[in-house]
């Protein structure tokens, strides 16, 4: 049996996210972190790929396939395609299928989460063989995982930039006090550089290249160096293939406008919240999660707009995974498990 021994028997806690999808295994921690991305073979509507092998695949199937992300901001678009991914994980996971028997499932949602998107969330879980199913908000399984003290009377601010959603709450005695969710997140800003490269240099390039050039220059506070790299895509002029040198300045300028938003909910936040509250967040400061929170500078850029320090979490990019997992073993956190048990 290995590894996985007694594995039906232990609880699972997945981080289903627009960009990535992590899996935690009660005992062994965090034993999957792939893209939320499946390749299907449109003939027989069977999966041919998951993950890391299917996001190679976007913009470059052949007829009869075809690539897809089967999420979007944060939720569920396509749910056969969800299901079949996360059953595709579950499977890669446990080793052998057999041994993925019903397991509890801890599925974090977001925050402004709909009751028909939480309806095919629960969906999926009940096809991955739950047993039983809870859904969690993701800022409440970020503040866990960053290791916030949620379950005191005390104010903790949690910023969880994704790649569809930004959650941002503020928690205190296992709750959420004040939260907002907003669908602009790690997906607007490749949006963002894409359509920036359409007006600016009538370029136009895929995905992949538009979050490549994010994460090489991508920054939301001025820096020193204005370094630059080149960008390949097609000529809208003349349709060719054309190169094109673009500077970390102009990516920065590319991506103002939903960063604006971003930072405007988290003033949001900070003006809805108790001021009992609110000044334990201005002697403790703001945590930011998530793949949007490595973006270069937007510490910077939200303590200098909100007045408020602002902290990056150790391991920004499992937070919301590992406060699923605490939330299956830890006994400090009964009441917002209890809480969050999807019923009828």
């Amino acid at each position: 049996m290995g590894l996985f021994k007694g594995f039906w028997s232990k609880g699972v806690g997945v981080d289903l996210g627009t960009a990535n999808t992590l899996i935690y295994v009660e005992g062994h921690g965090v034993v999957l972190r792939e893209p939320s991305v499946i390749a299907i073979d449109s003939n027989t509507n069977l999966p041919i790929a998951v993950g890391e092998e299917a996001r190679a695949m976007i913009g470059r199937t052949p007829q009869g396939v075809r690539a897809s992300r089967p999420l979007r901001d944060g939720v569920i678009a396509e749910l056969n395609d969800a299901t079949f991914m996360l059953n595709e994980f579950m499977k890669r996971v446990s080793q052998q299928e057999t041994m993925l028997r019903n397991p509890e499932i801890v599925i974090a949602v977001p925050a402004g989460i709909t009751s028909v998107e939480k309806i095919a969330i629960k969906q999926v879980a009940e096809n991955a063989k739950a047993s039983r199913i809870f859904m969690p908000e993701e800022p409440m399984c970020a503040a866990i995982g960053a290791d916030l003290p949620v379950t005191e009377p005390t104010g903790s601010m949690i910023v969880d930039i994704g790649g569809g959603t930004t959650e941002v709450a503020v928690l205190s005695l296992s709750g959420i006090v004040v939260n907002e969710s907003i669908r602009i997140a790690g997906d607007e800003l490749n949006d963002a550089i894409r359509i920036y490269l359409r007006k600016v240099h009538s370029l136009d390039v895929g995905e992949k290249t538009a979050e490549e050039l994010k994460f090489r220059l991508g920054s939301a506070w001025k820096t020193e160096v204005n370094d630059k790299f080149n960008v390949r895509g097609l000529n809208l002029i003349n349709g060719l293939p054309r190169t094109v040198t673009v500077s970390r300045g102009e990516v920065r300028e590319a991506i103002a406008e939903p960063l604006r938003h971003i930072v405007s909910a988290v003033k949001r936040t900070l003006e809805k919240t108790p001021p009992e509250l609110a000044a334990d967040i201005f002697n403790r400061g703001i945590v930011i999660v998530g793949g949007g929170a490595l973006l270069q500078g937007l510490d910077e850029l939200i303590s200098s707009e909100t007045e408020v320090p602002v902290f990056l979490a150790d391991d920004p990019l499992s937070c919301v995974v590992i406060g699923t997992g605490k939330l299956l073993t830890d006994p400090a956190y009964s009441r917002v498990r209890d809480l969050c048990e999807y019923r009828k």
